[in-house]
């Protein structure tokens, strides 16, 4: 089974670049000011324009209006919306709505209760993408580097498609599709030499491993199939 691949938190033409010509799948923006990988509107646009169909293009938001997401909307003209905040499941309903694009919703993770909830959100939004739960005094609730017990998710089973992101990077992305056999992962700060400034040899590294992690978790069921 074939993973998606999303290279989030994309800010400069040379990262998206590489992003794209390594098979990326997705590649997000983010429209969030107190991120150091905040794209502005003129920013989005021109990178949004460069992407020509190559990959799907994800804006990530946080809380935001709907002049703040309509602003983004018009900018880098997305294939979906990523809502990273506490946004409710009828805001939710209410962006996919007034916008016409699928909605992924971002579930914070720390402990198995976290995950109850799922079913307030699966089938409310179009996909579900789960990131470590951020501290008290984060200033961010995500791309942050931090990873949680992906055990949490092992036989894990959602209507809606889901990702995995928090702390991944080439290093430990295979091992974490084997645990959570993820049909997605997602990555920011896994591949940045600091926080906002993407690394190309590590958005490479990561892509290749993902795809290697994925082509592994398939080889039994190929090997089945063919004897």
């Amino acid at each position: 089974m074939s993973v998606l691949i999303k290279i989030c938190g994309l800010k400069t033409f040379e990262a998206l670049d590489v992003a794209l010509e390594a098979g990326a799948d997705l590649v997000g923006f983010v429209f969030f000011a107190p991120s150091p990988r905040h794209v502005g509107i003129e920013a989005a646009r021109a990178l949004g324009e460069r992407v020509r169909g190559r990959a799907q293009k994800v804006a990530l938001s946080v809380d935001a209006s709907d002049d703040e997401l309509a602003a983004s909307v018009a900018a880098l003209k997305p294939d979906l919306l990523q809502l990273h905040g506490k946004e409710t499941p009828e805001r939710v309903l209410l962006v996919r709505e007034r916008f016409g694009l699928p909605v992924m919703k971002a579930l914070p993770v720390a402990e198995r209760s976290d995950l109850a909830a799922i079913r307030l959100y699966d089938g409310v939004a179009d996909r579900l993408i789960f990131d470590a739960r951020a501290e008290l005094e984060a200033t961010r609730p995500g791309g942050l580097g931090k990873r949680f017990d992906w055990r949490l998710l092992e036989n894990l089973q959602t209507r809606a498609p889901f990702m995995l992101s928090g702390g991944l990077d080439a290093l430990n992305v295979v091992q974490a599709l084997r645990i959570t056999a993820a049909p997605g992962v997602d990555v920011s700060s896994g591949v940045e030499r600091a926080p906002g400034e993407k690394d190309p040899d590590k958005i490479r590294a990561f892509i290749a491993a993902a795809r290697g992690g994925a082509s592994k978790r398939a080889a039994p069921d190929n090997a089945m199939s063919n004897a």
